[in-house]
């Protein structure tokens, strides 16, 4: 079973990324928009990872694929399971713009041929399935299938600089029920957790486990997961000023992915 924390601290570590921060677009907060609705669809090993922050809307981590490895920027995304890429034989304007899986350059890619395809609100991937070796951290490693993409539809895809995504969610929502990295990966423990920031530098994934060595970690609560598909948690209250909300059987989905909070239009009325 996957375990999941999250937390804010501040810890030195011997591996940054510097990090440029631009002025929030519409672009950005339509793309932001645009991905939500795509994760409401469905969608001792490890260390220390740096996470990149893009804008305070979406965070990435760098994963390598196939060997010699191929470096590529992704969404380390609790909202959804699947892993997927670019493929260098899309020639969409969204995958040229982007890093791109070239399974011709690695010799543990196997081939596996089948459809690949996810709908979001606004546009869509699709493509075929591969199957390589994926690395994440240096350290972390797995033999997985993947969605290699070579066609987009949507603003999405073009504006975000994601290559991909890595999805860190529960095998039930996988599309093609393909397993998971965290499923596949060489780990003992199959757990990661992040801490994330306004400033970048500051901001990382860690698995597996927590990390206590600068001893600022406070934990604040612990969450059973009430149902094994998204990381969703039984809300216990909500309120409208002082007015009580009935939240009786409602979850609230813990998204890596996403920087909204959002819910169902009557709900939220």
């Amino acid at each position: 079973m996957f375990k999941f924390a999250a937390a804010l601290v501040a810890v030195a570590t011997a591996e940054r990324i510097p990090l440029k921060k631009n002025q929030l677009r519409v672009e950005d907060i339509e793309a932001q928009k645009a991905y939500f609705e795509y994760a409401a669809q469905e969608m001792t090993l490890g260390g220390e990872l740096p996470v990149k922050d893009y804008m305070n809307t979406q965070y990435f981590v760098e994963i390598s694929v196939g060997t010699p490895a191929q470096k590529f920027t992704v969404v380390p995304d609790t909202g959804s399971s699947n892993l997927w890429l670019y493929s260098k034989s899309c020639k969409t304007l969204a995958c040229l713009r982007h890093s791109r899986y070239q399974s011709s350059k690695s010799s543990t890619y196997v081939a596996d041929g089948a459809d690949f395809e996810i709908e979001y609100g606004s546009g869509g991937v699709s493509g075929f399935q591969s199957k390589d070796t994926v690395t994440m951290g240096g350290a972390v490693d797995a033999l997985m299938t993947m969605g290699e993409i070579k066609k987009t539809s949507g603003a999405t895809f073009l504006v975000s600089q994601m290559d991909g995504i890595l999805g860190l969610a529960y095998p039930t929502i996988s599309v093609n029920k393909l397993p998971v990295f965290i499923e596949e990966s060489n780990l003992t423990e199959k757990s990661f957790s992040f801490y994330l920031h306004d400033n970048p530098t500051e901001s990382y994934m860690e698995i597996p486990g927590i990390d206590e060595t600068a001893g600022k970690f406070t934990k604040i609560a612990t969450h059973k997961v009430a149902q094994e598909g998204y990381w969703s948690l039984n809300l216990t209250g909500l309120k409208k000023g002082t007015e009580e909300i009935d939240v009786k059987g409602i979850y609230g989905v813990i998204d890596s992915g996403t920087s909204l909070i959002a819910g169902p239009a009557s709900f939220v009325d």
